[in-house]
């Protein structure tokens, strides 16, 4: 398959796909006798998982780090520990976002209240500048 498939398979950009290659985030691509990008299934598979990696937030050097250690038996518990911190992370902006739509959905729900306050402050202030001058 190639990079064109690719790209609109997974809907990133081709120089994306490259820049993961180089970045070694995806082993090397095997290439047809033009020199093009040729992907097999595997190669399939490491994008599907780098780029739900990139979804959940995970840095590029951390992924490396990550994909560096992937085929080590001895690293499991490093990368599933990875994976933990990055649940965690994500965990905390969902929070954030929560209290980020509570606020949001307080403020639209008492919006016309909140409007006639500042009306109401504004008409005090003009009132005040008004008397000012007399």
């Amino acid at each position: 398959m190639n990079i064109e498939t690719v790209s609109k398979e997974f809907k990133l950009p081709k120089a994306t796909l490259r820049y993961w290659e180089d970045a070694g985030l995806l082993p090397k691509v095997n290439r047809n006798q033009s020199g093009y990008r040729d992907y097999q299934q595997t190669d399939l598979n490491w994008i599907f998982y780098v780029q739900a990696l990139r979804k959940a937030g995970m840095p590029v050097e951390k992924l490396k780090k990550f994909i560096s250690t992937y085929r080590d038996p001895k690293a499991d518990n490093d990368r599933k520990q990875m994976l933990i911190e990055q649940r965690n992370e994500m965990l905390k902006q969902v929070n954030e976002m929560q209290k980020t739509i509570k606020y949001l959905n307080y403020k639209i729900d008492n919006f016309g209240y909140h409007m006639l306050n500042y009306e109401n402050e504004k008409l005090i202030y003009e009132q005040a500048e008004t008397e000012e001058n007399v």
